[in-house]
């Protein structure tokens, strides 16, 4: 019997003894997990909407281009996604997204300056000009980001998808996926109208307003325009598939452009998106004839050279220096 009684306690010793090594565990990996989340920061990277030394504005006109043309702006927009800062020893860290159900979803987040004023009435009131994350504590000196929406995102339904991807506004169709970037302006050319010949393109009859306008214009992305505006809708083309409402497997021209950027301390910088840089080397006040007004990222539309060129994309040519965006 008091062998018996031994052992029990001895068991019923070891049982404790052994709680209190799972428990002793159990909160040095609490305080493992707590430590880890103290040396994340969190980082917001500030942009800012320029038009050269002025603030972009819905509401106001600028003169733009060459030769000059006199614009107004009709929506300025563009999905960001991969961001990383880079380390003091050139490594690029991923900055994990904030979760925040309107702005962000997974890596993907919308900048937005417009607001719904003036010519931008195709917008939406509320504005973002920040990309909010977390990274490992550290020391970071540059920025890299890529302009668009990933492959893996992009050939969706957009009336499905989470927001900020579930713009219709910055949407083509399944086939060729979102617009990574919309810049649209009214243009004020003498004539009241852009010279150009264009009269025949395959496509739906949905306007990029929202609404119908007669068909002057139709793009081969579906869309249809008035010739007396200027349109920069970057996307994906040469995307093949089998039908248009499908997903394709490639895109001979993905049009995502991958911006790095020294000398930026997120806590000191901001990264301002320069309108008049983009269009510095582009006639806003012509059109390729039998191309639809401004620039939808097809490889055939010369119009589309030097917005390409000041997103640092290689447009019929090599890739050169970008240019839209600079760190101040």
């Amino acid at each position: 019997m008091k062998n018996r009684y031994r052992w029990l306690t001895s068991a019923a010793l070891a049982c404790i003894g052994g709680l209190g090594v799972g428990l002793l565990h159990s909160a040095k990996t609490n305080l493992w997990v707590q430590a880890r989340a103290a040396e994340a920061q969190t980082v917001t990277l500030q942009f800012q909407a320029r038009v050269g030394d002025q603030p972009f504005r819905c509401e106001q006109s600028y003169t733009l281009g060459t030769p000059a043309s006199r614009v107004t702006p009709l929506d300025f927009r563009f999905y960001v996604s991969d961001v990383a800062l880079i380390d003091a020893s050139g490594n690029a860290v991923p900055l994990t997204l904030e979760q925040d159900g309107r702005w962000q979803y997974e890596n993907v987040a919308l900048l937005d300056f417009e607001d719904k004023s003036g010519g931008c009435a195709n917008g939406t009131v509320e504005m973002n000009d920040r990309i909010v994350g977390t990274v490992p504590d550290g020391n970071y000196v540059g920025l890299q980001f890529t302009v668009g929406v990933p492959f893996e995102l992009n050939h969706a339904d957009s009336t499905l998808a989470a927001s900020p991807l579930n713009l219709t506004s910055l949407w083509w169709n399944w086939q060729l996926g979102y617009k990574f970037a919309r810049i649209d302006f009214s243009n004020q050319h003498q004539t009241g109208m852009i010279p150009d010949e264009s009269t025949k393109h395959e496509g739906s009859h949905q306007s990029p307003h929202d609404g119908e306008h007669s068909p002057e214009q139709q793009s081969p992305h579906g869309e249809e325009h008035s010739s007396q505006a200027f349109f920069i809708h970057l996307g994906s083309t040469g995307c093949e598939s089998v039908e248009g409402a499908q997903s394709p497997s490639s895109c001979s021209n993905p049009n995502r452009s991958t911006i790095t950027l020294t000398e930026f301390d997120p806590t000191q910088n901001v990264i301002v998106a320069d309108l008049a840089a983009l269009v510095a080397d582009t006639n806003l006040s012509v059109n390729q004839p039998n191309t639809a007004p401004g620039c939808m990222s097809e490889p055939n539309d010369s119009d589309c050279v030097g917005i390409m060129n000041a997103l640092g994309l290689a447009f019929n040519g090599a890739a050169q220096q970008q240019t839209f965006f600079k760190v101040e």
